[in-house]
C-alpha cells in the first residue's frame, strides 16, 4: 500500500486529488495539510511514502517544507513530489535542490498523475521529457554548484556512465541494455554513486550530472 500526504492550501484541489486516489486499491492517502507547517507536522506523524506538496502556500512554502522533510533522517523514506500550476520556474529548481524527487503540473491528466504517485514511491525521479530539457537549459548556463568536480573524482568510470544515463532519463534496465550488463548490476553502479555523491534520489542525481559538467545538452 502506497501511504500518501496531501498538502495544498486548496480544499478543492485537495479534495479532487484524494478522490482520484482513493479510487485506488494500492494507495492511501494518510493525512491532509494547508499549509507546509502542518504538512511537516504530519508527515512526521504519519511517515507517508509519497508527499504531494504545492509549491506556494502560507505560513511555510513548499520549498522550505521539502527542504525540511529531506533534511531530517526520520523522514529518509519519504519522497517529495512539488505540485505547480506553472510548469518549470525558479520555485520548481529551487525545490530540486532542496530535495524534491519531481514535480507534477496541477493540470495532469488523471492516468498521469496516479502513475507519477507510484513512481515516486519506488523512489524514481519524475522529471517529464519536455521539462527535463528546459531543466538542463538552465543549469548548464548556471556556473557549476561547488564540489562537483570533487564529487565526480570519487565515482568510477561505470558508476560515471551510469549517473550520466540516469540525467538522460533511462531507467535501471535502460541503462542496463546500454551498458550491457545486468539491471541489477545497473541498479548497484546507480545507488553507490547517490551514496558516494550523497544525493537523495535520482532526481538530485539529475541535477548533480549537469551541474557537474558530467553532462551537456545535444548540440552544445
Amino acid at each position: 500500500m502506497i501511504r500518501v500526504l496531501l498538502v495544498d492550501d486548496q480544499p478543492l484541489l485537495r479534495g479532487g486529488f484524494r478522490a482520484l486516489l482513493d479510487l485506488e486499491d494500492d494507495i492511501e492517502v494518510v493525512a491532509e495539510a494547508g499549509d507546509g507547517m502542518e504538512g511537516l507536522a504530519l508527515a512526521r506523524e504519519h511517515l507517508p511514502d509519497v508527499a504531494l506538496v504545492d509549491v506556494q502556500m502560507p505560513v511555510m512554502d513548499g520549498i522550505e517544507t521539502t527542504r525540511r522533510i529531506a533534511a531530517d533522517p526520520a523522514l529518509a523514506g519519504v519522497h517529495v513530489v512539488i505540485l505547480t500550476n506553472y510548469g518549470l520556474d525558479e520555485y520548481v529548481l529551487d525545490a530540486l535542490r532542496a530535495g524534491a524527487a519531481g514535480f507534477l503540473v496541477k493540470d495532469i491528466v488523471p492516468e498521469d498523475f496516479l502513475h507519477a504517485v507510484r513512481v515516486a514511491a519506488r523512489g524514481d525521479a519524475l522529471l517529464a521529457p519536455s521539462i527535463t530539457r528546459k531543466l538542463i537549459d538552465r543549469y548548464v548556463a548556471q556556473p557549476l554548484h561547488a564540489g562537483a568536480d570533487a564529487g565526480l573524482a570519487g565515482l568510477t568510470n561505470r558508476e560515471r556512465e551510469a549517473v550520466a544515463l540516469v540525467a538522460r532519463g533511462l531507467s535501471n534496465d535502460q541503462i542496463a541494455e546500454r551498458m550491457v550488463i545486468s539491471s541489477l548490476t545497473a541498479k548497484t553502479h546507480v545507488n553507490r554513486a547517490m551514496a558516494k555523491l550523497r544525493v537523495r534520489d535520482r532526481a538530485q542525481l539529475v541535477v548533480f550530472a549537469y551541474e557537474s559538467g558530467l553532462v551537456v545538452p545535444y548540440g552544445s
